[in-house]
């Protein structure tokens, strides 16, 4: 197999794995303070700063190898799809957990790879075979099993909470697609620092306008928690998938992703002493089990994974 295609397996898989850890540091900061707005803009103000320097460093690279730097519309591009995958998605995560477990939610947004087929198929001349759809029939039932088993202890917050991190992926699967264009263009460093920068400023500028400003009311370690969401959780995943990305299929990257259910319920386990059932363990097991049979539908040709890496590939 190609190295460049190994590596991209290897970012991919480090950075969802990374990514996993999101919730966990998310539901401990809301046992001292349920707030999704602060929450998420002071885990992007403490990874602004990487962005911004990965931006500069982009720049760097481009000069000092006499690069063109990308047109304006390609900043643009860049810009919007950022504030669609870090600031609309996550936004709608971040609130998701206010009303639903951590093993709950990562189960929903690990949906998002069905999501990027139908996208893909629907606008990108994606292809979608019956093991594609097969993968797509056994991850949504085991979803389904776990809702349902959710659902008399949470009820109204179960419903709630499930929808707006079916927005997320929702909006995360239409990032990924977005994104390959962008990283064939600007490459992944200047890509990942524009589009991350925009999200990063749209999600302070949110908690300010619906605030009025930061409230420095949190402990200690609600502020610490949110740091360590935004280098481990955001930054460092960050780059690694837009590496993996960049090598890789979205699907590909996306398929990979599989491990990250595992993790995320090991943790919330294990950290938030959440409670893990038979039932969780078959709802969980179908929604992996489907991604992977997903996975094997992942047949794109080594001519179509440069094409659309390129940009050639419009939407239908």
């Amino acid at each position: 197999m190609n190295r460049q295609i190994l590596l991209g397996y290897f970012y991919a898989g480090a950075g969802a794995a990374l990514f996993s850890t999101k919730a966990i540091f998310i539901k401990l900061a809301y046992m001292d303070k349920v707030d999704a707005a602060l929450m998420l803009a002071l885990r992007m103000a403490s990874a602004l700063p990487f962005f911004i320097a990965a931006v500069a460093y982009g720049l760097w690279k481009a000069n000092k190898h006499a690069t063109p730097l990308p047109p304006r519309r390609v900043w643009i591009g860049a810009i919007a799809v950022g504030f669609l995958g870090y600031y609309l998605s996550a936004l709608l995560d971040f609130e998701g957990l206010v009303y639903i477990s951590a093993q709950l939610e990562r189960l929903v947004l690990f949906t998002y790879p069905v999501m990027v087929m139908v996208i893909g198929w629907a606008f990108f001349n994606g292809r979608v075979s019956w093991k594609g759809a097969l993968g797509a029939a056994i991850t949504y039932a085991g979803l389904l099993v776990v809702f349902l088993k959710a659902l008399p202890e949470g009820g109204h917050n179960t419903i709630v909470g499930t929808a707006l991190v079916l927005g997320c992926a929702l909006t995360f699967a239409c990032y990924q697609l977005f994104a390959k264009r962008f990283i064939g263009v600007m490459g992944t460093m200047l890509f990942t620092g524009v589009a991350l920068s925009s999200s990063a400023f749209a999600c302070i500028a949110h908690y300010v306008v619906v605030s009025g400003g930061f409230d420095f009311s949190a402990t200690t370690r609600f502020y610490g928690l949110a740091a360590g969401c935004g280098f481990f959780a955001t930054v460092l995943p960050s780059f690694l998938v837009n590496a993996g990305l960049s090598r890789v299929s979205a699907q590909a990257t996306s398929m990979i992703a599989s491990i990250s259910p595992l993790i995320t319920i090991s943790l919330a386990v294990w950290i938030l002493g959440e409670k893990f059932t038979l039932v969780d363990a078959i709802g969980a097991a179908l929604v992996i089990l489907g991604i992977l049979v997903f996975a094997a539908s992942d047949n794109k040709s080594a001519t179509e994974r440069k094409e659309l890496l390129a940009g050639e590939i419009e939407p239908a």
